[in-house]
């Protein structure tokens, strides 16, 4: 009930990646209290949100509670950054991966939005980008810059640029709490999946029964924030690790640093 009072008649806006993703469904949970068949409507065409022909899914989904007038919608931005195809008639196109620009999506609708919750992080790899056939652009025209061709240094710019861009905002947004969430603890130690790295820890909270960390392993999240009127939401803290029918289900568990429960909403 306290949760449903703080949230009338506001509109809070996930847009990330799949972390993104999970805590928009997180939060419709809450919301709907778990039931199967909860009040709402679909306002995904409000936000031109409606699924491509031929695409799995949309690119995100907007629900309202009428009896709050309550909307919650998850835009899907891996990157963070403007995305669009060199050329728009060639559906076999590579995309303009804009590092200095927001998402479109993001300028468009932002004075709709209450709340909006930021994240980015595990696209930022060469794979993704060359299967996504994502090419770098800086001030409208194809990245010239040798160290942004560091795939971590590429990350850091856009990072830093959008939460720049998103602080610049929020004089012209007084309602408006920005929030930048940073990414996970890694599941893997001394290596990734595919570099030798292994997830074979199956004792929970091995080392200690409570998660004391206090700080986020995210640094660039954090220096972006530093300073600005955007908050970080640190996910911090260790695995819940139990062994399954032969393999290992990890359970996150997160200290999340809001302000304060009253600033998030």
């Amino acid at each position: 009930m306290a949760l449903s009072f703080r949230m009338q008649d506001k509109t809070i806006a996930y847009i990330g990646d799949s972390l993104g993703r999970q805590q928009f469904q997180s939060m419709m949970c809450m919301v709907s209290g778990g039931e199967e068949s909860p009040e709402f409507e679909d306002a995904a065409r409000e936000y031109g949100l409606v699924k491509p022909r031929g695409a799995k899914r949309p690119d995100g989904w907007v629900y309202r509670f009428p009896n709050t007038n309550t909307t919650i919608l998850y835009y899907w931005s891996a990157s963070l950054s403007d995305l669009e195809p060199i050329n728009s008639t060639d559906p076999t196109s590579d995309v303009a991966m804009h590092l200095d620009r927001p998402p479109a999506f993001l300028r468009r609708f932002l004075h709709r939005f209450d709340v909006v919750v930021l994240n980015t992080g595990h696209h930022w790899n060469r794979g993704k980008l060359t299967a996504n056939h994502w090419v770098m652009h800086v001030n409208w025209k194809p990245n010239e810059n040798k160290e942004l061709e560091d795939i971590r240094n590429a990350k850091n710019f856009t990072v830093h640029s959008v939460v720049r861009w998103l602080d610049s905002e929020l004089l012209s947004h007084p309602r408006l709490k920005a929030f930048f969430r940073t990414i996970s603890p890694r599941h893997f130690r001394n290596g990734d999946w595919n570099t030798g790295g292994t997830c074979n820890n199956t004792t929970p909270l091995t080392g200690g029964s409570e998660v004391l960390q206090d700080e986020s392993s995210d640094k660039v999240v954090e220096s972006a924030v530093r300073g600005t009127r955007v908050s970080m939401i640190a996910c911090i803290g260790a695995y819940l690790v139990y062994q399954t029918h032969g393999m290992n289900s990890l359970l996150h568990r997160y200290k999340a640093r809001y302000a304060s429960e009253k600033a998030f909403l």
